[in-house]
This record gives C-alpha cells, sequence and structure tokens, in this order.
C-alpha cells in the first residue's frame, strides 16, 4: 500500500538503444582496378572531404585487406575496402538511365565495331563529342546515361572536332579507358584522315610540324602557328600528308596522319602550307568552294589502329565517308575504294 501524499515507485526503464552505423566492407571491382584510393572514395563517398580522409587514413579506421593505407594506394580488384561508420556521408546516389529508344537506335546506327572492353562509333558531323558552354547535346551525354556509376559507364578515349567525322574510339570502362590513354600517349595508335583541301600541296608528300598556340577569339577557339618566344605555351605538333589525287589545281585529296593530336591539328597544319580543308570555317576553307561543294568540313577520321587493350590481336575499324564528302569524291572523281586505301599508304 503507498502511503497518502506520495507517488508510486516507477520502475527504471533502459536506455532506448539508439542503431549505429556499422562497419562498411566494400569490394574493388574489376572497374577499379589500379585506381587510387583517394580517388575511389571520392567515387563512392564523394561528399566526405580529403582531410578527413587523410585523419581516418592515419588512425588506421580505413583500411585495405587489414593493412593501413594512404590517399595514394593503389588499389587491385578484388581487394577489400574497410569504412568506418560515417552516419553524416551518404553514399552518391546511382545515376538513373535517361537513354530513349530513339538514342538506342541512333548509337545502333553509327557503331562501327564493339565487343566487352570497346565501342568505336562512326561519328557524324555537326555532332559535339562533349558538352560545352553552349553545348547541351553531344554523345558523352549518352554515353554517361549507358553507365551504372562514374567509372563503369562508357568513356571517351580522344576527341574529335565538332564538324569532323569520323572513328571514334569509347572504353566501356575506366580501366579499359586508362590502358588505351597509355596507347595513345605512347603513339601506339595510328590514325589516318581523308581530306580534300584548296589548292594541291607541294611536294606532293611531306610532313609538316609546326608547333601550335591557342588563339581564342570572339569567333571561337582557334589555333596558329607559334611564333618566336612562345615556347613555353606551344604545343608541338607534327603531321604527314600525301596527295592521293588531284582535280587540276583547284583542289586534291590528301591523306593525313597525325603523329601529335592536338587540337585543330590537321586544320591548322593545312591552313599554315596554304591549303586549308574545304568547308572549314575556321581558317579559311569556306571561301570561294567550288559549285555543287557543300559548305561544311570536309575532314573524316577514315581509320584507327591499335592493340586491343586485352593484350590479344589488334583492332583495325575504317569508317565510310560521311555524304558530303561522299558527293565532293564525286563530283571531283575521287576513289574512295580500294585503289584510295592502298593509295593513302599502310597504317
Amino acid at each position: 500500500m503507498v502511503p497518502k501524499g506520495s507517488r508510486p515507485a516507477v520502475p527504471s526503464l533502459p536506455p532506448v538503444a539508439r542503431a549505429r552505423p556499422s562497419v562498411e566492407m566494400r569490394t574493388v571491382g574489376e572497374a577499379e582496378d589500379g585506381m587510387r584510393l583517394d580517388r575511389w572514395f571520392r567515387t563512392h563517398y564523394a561528399s566526405l572531404p580529403h582531410s578527413r580522409l587523410e585523419k581516418l587514413l592515419r588512425t588506421g579506421q580505413v583500411r585495405v585487406d587489414g593493412g593501413r593505407a594512404k590517399a595514394s594506394t593503389r588499389l587491385a580488384a578484388g581487394q577489400t575496402v574497410r569504412i568506418p561508420p560515417l552516419p553524416d556521408v551518404p553514399p552518391p546516389p546511382q545515376p538513373k538511365h535517361t537513354l530513349s529508344k530513339a538514342d538506342r537506335a541512333f548509337l545502333a546506327s553509327i557503331t562501327l565495331y564493339e565487343d566487352d572492353d570497346l565501342l568505336v562509333l562512326n561519328k557524324p558531323p555537326g555532332i559535339a563529342v562533349q558538352g560545352g558552354t553552349k553545348t547541351t547535346q553531344h554523345l558523352d551525354k549518352l554515353l554517361e546515361a549507358m553507365g551504372d556509376g562514374p567509372e563503369t559507364r562508357p568513356r571517351l578515349v580522344h576527341r574529335l572536332d565538332r564538324d569532323t567525322s569520323g572513328v571514334l574510339v569509347i572504353a566501356k570502362r575506366r580501366s579499359v579507358a586508362a590502358k588505351l590513354g597509355r596507347a595513345f600517349q605512347t603513339r601506339s595508335v595510328r590514325k589516318i584522315y581523308w581530306a580534300i583541301v584548296k589548292g594541291v600541296p607541294k611536294p606532293p608528300q611531306g610532313k609538316v610540324e609546326a608547333a601550335l598556340v591557342k588563339a581564342a577569339g570572339p569567333e571561337g577557339d582557334r589555333v596558329r602557328k607559334a611564333r618566336p618566344g612562345e615556347q613555353e605555351i606551344a604545343q608541338a605538333a607534327v603531321t604527314h600528308y600525301a596527295v592521293v589525287d588531284r582535280a587540276g589545281q583547284a583542289c586534291a585529296f590528301v591523306s593525313l596522319k597525325p603523329v601529335t593530336g592536338r587540337q585543330h591539328q590537321l586544320r591548322a597544319h593545312m591552313a599554315i602550307i596554304g591549303h586549308p580543308i574545304l568547308g572549314d570555317e575556321k581558317y579559311h576553307g569556306d571561301r570561294d568552294l567550288p559549285d555543287g561543294v557543300a559548305r561544311k568540313l570536309h575532314l573524316h577520321a577514315r581509320r584507327i589502329s591499335f592493340p586491343h587493350p586485352s593484350g590479344e590481336g589488334v583492332v583495325d575499324v575504317t569508317a565510310p565517308l560521311p555524304d558530303h564528302m561522299a558527293k565532293a569524291f564525286a563530283l571531283f572523281g575521287f576513289e574512295a575504294g580500294e585503289g584510295a586505301e592502298r593509295s593513302t599508304g599502310a597504317l
């Protein structure tokens, strides 16, 4: 019995258990092989500050296969990364696939070659490869919609100008892109471009070795030949050319083989030697065009060859001419068949 005026004793209850974030163990994927640990964290935990990651590494809270690691540690596929509780750092949301049926049909229509590692496209003229200040529709946007995340989506290996057509190589994973990037840097990739230029270059075969500097202006980016004293900002650029056929002295069909890969290199080099590419509005190739020639750039990435990133075999792909160049070839009587392929020389 409780005495009058007193309150009944309330039995004490145990504190409510709150769920605490647990340690997470994540396996490094095949596409992440060779990735730096700090970049891996930026991919999976984009909002985690680098300074905090460094502290977690110093205190041993982040480990790789049970051992201490550094931000610069290179990961290998199959390794396990220990992540301590990060209740205030949500993982990035998975991107939504927004590739429409029309987009898929378009990509299928321009695909020249595909395997488990690569996709080689025949880029049409007038389509940008990447976005910019005023460019919202581009091939890279389509590629982004194809992947499951920033490290597994297809990615560009090299670039083509908006108005240049032809072979464009896409890596299906980051790890493949890294291998192909090294191949491009070591110049083990062979490329042949076809172009129609004003006049007829002399000699009919030669090398253009002219360093280039960027010369941005109100009409868009351009490059020009470097001047004395501009060595620090100049980029070395080398192009081999060969005249394949000619239409009198009015224009010529040339094969171009770039040794380096600078922005607008082929367009600038042909203009520098006095033979701009037909239809090139940036380098005066659009002036006084012959009748029946479209006001479009007549430059086409015809063929590319490189060792397959798997280490087995060689990829060798040829792209058919775009319509406006095929019409110009017919107009001038240039051959685009096997004879022309032999004339342009072996890769």
